[in-house]
């Protein structure tokens, strides 16, 4: 999961969470103080409603009392409500369709309004005293009490819900995305920069920030600059050397023939030896100058319309030719037609370097096998050795300047490790790729590289 969205759904949730607390918290706070209140008028009137009762009963008798319980009945909420004496017996009023003599002895007992909210409806029992000292007890059912606001609590809630975590959810996405933005925008950079593109810099990306995601830009930038300055440094500096190293070697070798030209048979041999440094030498510099040109792009290669399988066929012939010198061989198992929009001599170059060190790493007695296959608008090249292969930590290590995997191998067997490296930037140069891969009985190298047609 991205840190976007951890930043996103965490803040959402803990807006989520409060906002589900804070209504709970107040429907439970605001619902209770509206019951008592409804309780208090509901003693209130039925306290007015039970004397009245009385009165009229004491004055006009059961037919004046049928009539004053009749009008309350039609009122509003009233379900139902009758006039008791003190054994529970009904004098006048609408049967009830509960048992109501608990409830009449409460009001007997206690003499206050008791409420009964045990059944679907509410049952409101009053006591009030006839002029000859008998307590009576008027009861009434109604509806049950629902504050008003909260008639439509369930929809009304959820509804208002939704909305205010939808709102949440917006505000959330704006804040998450304003505190990962620089990072992402860092991560982009790093990983071109990664790439090879030294003069990626992130800060006018950012903005004019005065965070510390602000103060990270600017040291990646500062950190970007102090890079690429010794990079190119570097560069120049081995481009230098390797050019200043032609002439003292012309020189050397112009000294070495008129030294065998006066030698001796006894010192043949140790001019032989100064010859074969020198041809080693000489290589080296060759190969620093043709990777200098090609990371510091100071020469602009000429490209045209390569026959890239007659190029393939020259390069497998050299290749086993010299593969059969050291007991081995070089065996094509695919050729296909193909033309490439490039140069010969870094596609040469490129190719040549990688089945040289399969050649050179394969085992005694084996045949590296390559392929030339065109699939849609691509051309691969695919190289197998039966070597012992690279440890998977190194492939990627592999096309580095001067990097060996063996450096006592390497040494015994000539190498210097630049081949690959050289190899590597001849692809880029033509918007190719090449990678390494370790097969059951071997190392593979595939070169892709874009086709003409």
């Amino acid at each position: 999961m991205t840190l976007f969205l951890k930043i996103f759904l965490w803040f959402w949730l803990a807006i989520a969470v409060v906002v589900g607390v804070l209504t709970l918290v107040n429907w439970t706070l605001q619902t209770e103080p509206l019951v008592r209140q409804w309780q208090l008028v509901a003693s209130d009137v039925m306290s007015i409603n039970t004397e009245t009762a009385a009165q009229i009963f004491e004055a006009e008798g059961k037919i004046g009392l049928d009539l004053f319980l009749t009008r309350l009945e039609n009122s509003e909420r009233v379900l139902a409500i009758g006039f008791f004496d003190h054994r529970g017996n009904q004098i006048a009023g609408s049967k009830f369709p509960v048992s109501v003599e608990n409830i009449i002895q409460k009001a007997l007992d206690s003499g206050n309004a008791e409420f009964d909210r045990s059944v679907p409806e509410t049952v409101i029992a009053k006591k009030a005293f006839l002029n000859n000292g008998e307590n009576v007890v008027l009861v009434s059912q109604s509806e049950r009490f629902r504050p008003t606001n909260y008639s439509r609590a369930p929809q009304t809630q959820i509804i208002q819900f939704i909305l205010v975590i939808l709102a949440a959810g917006l505000f959330c996405y704006g804040l998450a995305y304003y505190l990962t933005a620089p990072i992402v925008k860092l991560r982009r950079a790093a990983q071109r920069f990664a790439d090879g593109d030294l003069q990626t810099r992130v800060g006018d990306q950012v903005g004019k920030r005065r965070d510390e995601l602000s103060g990270l830009a600017r040291d990646f930038d500062e950190m970007a600059e102090r890079i690429e300055s010794l990079v190119t440094t570097e560069k120049r500096l081995t481009q230098d050397i390797s050019h200043e190293l032609r002439s003292p070697l012309a020189r050397l070798n112009v000294a070495l023939e008129l030294a065998r030209a006066k030698a001796n048979p006894e010192t043949a041999p140790l001019l032989n030896r100064i010859e074969t440094e020198s041809g080693r030498l000489n290589e080296m510099i060759s190969h620093l100058l043709m990777l200098s040109k090609l990371e510091t792009d100071s020469q602009t290669f000429e490209k045209r319309k390569v026959n890239l399988t007659k190029l393939f066929e020259q390069i497998v012939s050299d290749a086993d030719f010299e593969a059969a010198a050291l007991g081995k061989a070089v065996k094509i198992l695919h050729n296909d037609e193909a033309e490439i929009f490039g140069n010969e001599n870094l596609l040469r170059s490129a190719i040549e370097n990688v089945l040289r060190n399969a050649v050179r790493y394969t085992k005694d007695e084996t045949t590296v096998e390559i392929s030339l296959k065109k699939e849609n608008q691509k051309v691969l090249v695919i190289v197998r050795d039966f070597g012992a292969g690279v440890p998977e930590e190194d492939l990627k290590k592999l096309f580095q300047p001067f990097y060996r995997v063996q450096a006592a191998r390497d040494r015994k067997s000539g190498g210097i490790g630049l081949g690959l490296a050289i190899a590597e930037r001849a692809v880029n140069a033509h918007n190719g790729a090449i990678e390494a891969q370790n097969t059951e009985d071997g190392l593979m190298v595939k070169i892709d590289l874009p086709s003409l047609a």
